[in-house]
């Protein structure tokens, strides 16, 4: 994947036809950057950065020197996920589109500069995104969704590892995705799941709607990942 391609056309060819792998860089050896990246190569679709300021999430993860190091040593399109306040976003966005950025997905929750930072990455020439906290009304996310090229539901509390899915994930799905048919967009949007990504769990994101799950320790933890990933593929 080149970095140039940031028009958003590389996400109508992402598969329709199994579940897209998106790996979350949180997981990796960030000692072994480079490495962890060429191991993963095969088998992922999608690179995914959290970024959290420690404010909008508990969390305080990734920066924009990061993704720069992500380009310099893997050709996969790269989602950043920003957790981050309102005040920031729109600088956010600026850094991690220089970075290297293909995808950029704010939440939903920073609704008030929500279509400044949507104008923003359209001007950037970059896929734009959101993301909605598990306690958010799926329907929040209506207004946007024409401008977005992927709507993600987190399936756990914000930037906290190690929880479980929250039993509403399903049926959240489900909402989601029919939100999305009824737009009737130019356009694809796929429907990402993230948070609570287990083996057990999977199966039912996958049957609610989501075409791509966030995977964690599921994927970098796996014994043999050709085999994690033709499970993947199979459901």
């Amino acid at each position: 994947m080149s970095s140039n391609l940031r028009d958003g056309g590389w996400i109508d060819q992402l598969p329709t036809d199994r579940l897209i792998a998106e790996y979350s860089v949180w997981s990796a050896d960030l000692v072994r950057l480079a490495e962890e990246m060429a191991r993963i190569d095969p088998h992922a679709d999608i690179l995914h950065v959290d970024v959290a300021d420690g404010h909008f999430a508990p969390a305080l993860l990734f920066f924009p020197d990061l993704v720069a190091a992500l380009r310099k040593v893997s050709q996969k399109p790269i989602h950043v996920h920003l957790m981050v306040a309102d005040a920031v976003v729109l600088s956010q966005i600026e850094q991690f589109a220089e970075a290297g950025a293909d995808l950029v997905s704010l939440h939903v929750e920073n609704a008030a500069v929500a279509d400044a930072a949507l104008d923003r990455l359209e001007a950037l020439g970059l896929a734009a995104g959101m993301v909605l906290r598990v306690e958010t009304p799926v329907g929040d996310v209506a207004r946007f969704l024409p401008r977005l090229r992927f709507l993600t539901l987190l399936g756990t509390a914000i930037g906290v590892k190690g929880q479980s899915l929250n039993e509403a994930a399903g049926e959240r799905l489900r909402g989601a995705k029919a939100l999305i048919d009824a737009t009737n967009a130019p356009h694809r949007i796929v429907l990402a799941a993230d948070g609570g990504i287990r083996e057990n769990t999977v199966p039912l994101l996958r049957e609610a709607g989501a075409e791509t799950v966030v995977l964690g320790s599921l994927a970098f933890n796996a014994p043999d990942l050709t085999a994690r990933t033709a499970w993947l593929h199979g459901l």
